[in-house]
């Protein structure tokens, strides 16, 4: 079986005109969000440590930070978008494989688009290959991959990421084949990680290192041409079990992109369901929060598993905490980036409600599905059961919502009134001559 090559010659004759309008609509919609994410976060620490390290060994400054006005070299840059996309772990899920598959596609291709003249619908059509790629790859090794301790966005995005840039670069299948090879030898992001800023490193990286497995690949490096499906290769070296049609089947028939979903709170995604119930409760019943004499969750498996951080110190970790999530969500009635900042998990306030809140696991619930039970001081008992939360597939965010998180992101770094044109020309992605043209615009004051 030829997983490798069967994936590369699909991306290499793969035809936009092929792609149905859906289909480019929810692309559009997950390079919104991304961009949302990427500007919003350009001034974390994370950002900032990353670009003192690393800037001064910049190649030729022609790429944007975006959000900021310095400029790097287009792999530098595609590392920096990647971490600031994903370091308020507010960007989109595929919910099938906790992917997050816009960091590493996007976070190549739009640096690639400031040194390679490339319309909106060309950098459109590649990304929405990109995310098939890692997406399908990611189907074929979950949960079992996920699962031994490998942060999924990293081990897989770098494949989307050299997919999608070789489209771009017009790598032929011999290359192609090359280029996924050359990612696939980069593979890595470990779980350990998570709230740290390393767990956003891993988008970025898998951003860079797919750019430059595609520029090397242009240039006849080789690798195997069978990096998934061989013995030794990503998928049996890196999972106790996969299913290689989960990568061949159906190729140009569904879009993994079509099943993407965007994030209301800004933390881990198997949070969002307890959130939902809690605001859903403070608004409901007036509550401000000092009346809760204790909160009872009842979660799936995976939510104390991946956000069981009872004392949180900083606001990275709190975003891998449902007891702190919980608190705030009765608090304040939200979960943005504002919840999650270290001055927020210390605050007595928060602390001392986030002491009251307990979960308990139930194996037979789904992971967007939650039992909230919060008792009041006075005696009273309120509970909400959430089946599906807002964000997830069944109740998926429109696009007023979407806009509306995107100004909330992008406002405090561009103003009002050059985040609402950004926002329009990236909705008119697809008819834009210069994609480029984006990223001029998310540099403040222009």
């Amino acid at each position: 079986m030829e997983v490798t090559r069967t994936l590369a010659r699909y991306v290499v004759n793969a035809e936009f005109k092929d792609v149905p309008a859906p289909v480019r609509l929810e692309g559009t919609r997950s390079i919104l969000n991304w961009l949302g994410c990427a500007v919003g976060a350009c001034r974390h620490e994370a950002v900032d440590c990353a670009l003192d390290a690393l800037g001064p060994f910049s190649g030729t400054r022609e790429a944007t930070i975006l959000g900021r006005p310095e400029k790097v070299d287009i792999l530098l840059a595609s590392l920096l978008n990647g971490i600031s996309s994903h370091v308020f772990d507010f960007d989109d899920t595929h919910l099938r494989t906790i992917i997050h598959p816009s960091g590493p596609v996007a976070s190549a291709l739009f640096p690639l688009a400031e040194r390679i003249k490339m319309t909106g619908a060309e950098l459109l059509h590649a990304f929405i290959l990109g995310v098939e790629v890692e997406c399908r790859i990611g189907n074929a090794v979950y949960p079992e991959h996920y699962d031994v301790g490998w942060h999924i966005t990293g081990s897989t995005g770098v494949f989307g990421a050299a997919a999608a840039a070789g489209k771009i670069l017009k790598l032929d299948e011999q290359q192609m084949t090359w280029a996924l090879g050359i990612a696939g030898t980069q593979s890595s992001g470990f779980r350990e990680m998570f709230g740290t800023h390393c767990k956003s490193f891993h988008p970025g990286s898998a951003a860079k290192n797919g750019l430059a497995s595609a520029l090397l690949a242009q240039k006849n490096f080789t690798s195997s041409n069978q990096v998934i499906e061989a013995k030794r290769g990503f998928a049996n070296v890196m999972s106790t079990r996969r299913n290689y049609d989960e990568i061949t089947q159906n190729l140009g028939k569904t879009f993994e992109v079509s099943i993407n979903s965007y994030k209301p709170f800004a933390c881990g995604i198997v949070i969002h369901p307890a959130i939902d119930a809690c605001v859903q409760l403070k608004k409901e019943n007036g509550l401000s929060g000092a009346e809760v004499e204790k909160v009872e969750l009842t979660v799936a498996s995976l939510v104390l598993e991946l956000t069981g951080k009872r004392t949180p110190q900083v606001g990275l970790e709190g975003k891998f905490s449902v007891f702190h999530s919980c608190a705030v969500a009765l608090l304040f009635g939200a979960a943005g980036e504002k919840e999650y900042s270290d001055a927020m998990v210390r605050d007595p306030k928060v602390v001392a409600l986030r002491d009251k809140v307990d979960a308990a696991i139930d194996k037979k619930l789904r992971d967007d599905e939650v039992h909230a039970r919060v008792t009041l001081k006075d005696g009273r008992i309120l509970t909400k059961y959430i089946e599906h939360a807002i964000g997830s597939k069944e109740v998926p965010m429109n696009d007023a919502q979407l806009d509306a998180k995107f100004h909330v992101l992008a406002d405090d770094i561009l103003g009002a009134a050059q985040a609402g044109r950004l926002l329009a020309m990236t909705r008119g992605i697809e008819s834009l001559k210069d994609a480029s043209g984006i990223c001029r615009l998310s540099v403040p004051g222009n």
